[in-house]
């Protein structure tokens, strides 16, 4: 049995909003240059690795870049 508690690792208070911050934190979570599209770059890459080695190497990659 486990009881779930709804509240963040880091409490954090917000006064104000920033768009252009937001933006910039979507840009680089989601966006083309983001750490999502790097990972799946690197783990559709290793499908086409002739030596094992460097499919094992993307792999690595790929997988860290998914970790937050």
């Amino acid at each position: 049995m486990w009881i779930y508690e709804k509240k963040l690792e880091y409490p954090v208070r917000v006064n104000t909003t920033n768009p252009t911050l937001a933006a910039m934190i979507i840009e680089q979570f989601g966006g083309a240059d983001g750490e999502l599209s790097a990972a799946i770059r690197y783990l559709t890459q290793r499908w086409s690795m002739p030596i094992g080695k460097a499919k094992a190497i993307l792999t690595d990659i790929g997988t860290e870049e998914l970790v937050p």
